[in-house]
């Protein structure tokens, strides 16, 4: 049980770094002004939604 509680508790940890730095990424990456520019010379729109899309601070 001595073992088991702090994987636990790595595992759950390392989801919500994942989940911080996409989100960071991706925002970063559609905000800036290369990725505006290539959005608008090529077209390029991933809607891709993610059931983290849905939080209760989105601007949208």
């Amino acid at each position: 049980m001595k073992v088991i509680i702090p994987i636990v508790f790595t595992i759950v940890g390392l989801f919500i770094l994942y989940i911080v730095i996409e989100t960071a990424v991706r925002k970063g990456i559609n905000n800036s002004i290369i990725g505006q520019f290539l959005e608008k010379k090529y077209g390029i729109k991933e809607d891709k939604k993610s059931f983290l899309d849905d939080d209760l601070d989105n601007d949208k």
